[in-house]
């Protein structure tokens, strides 16, 4: 057992995840801004789909879909 690797979740070089300062900051540098909101589950579930059908995030889908209600 000594002898095998460090699993990746404690690995240094992991380089895949950032801490939350630096996400902080590269979202900031975007423009984007941290805001909760409580939403109906229903909703959310309709949200995720919409994600994995455009192979998208969920912020892209809500963020376009605020955009176009907004412009109404």
């Amino acid at each position: 057992m000594k002898q095998e690797g460090i699993p990746n979740r404690f690995s240094t070089d992991s380089g895949a995840q950032l801490d939350r300062r630096e996400q902080r900051k590269l979202d900031q540098a975007q423009g984007l801004v941290s805001f909760p909101v409580k939403i109906k589950q229903t909703l959310i579930e309709e949200i995720r789909a919409q994600a994995i059908a455009q192979n998208t995030s969920t912020n892209d889908v809500v963020n376009a879909l605020l955009e176009k209600a907004l412009k109404n």
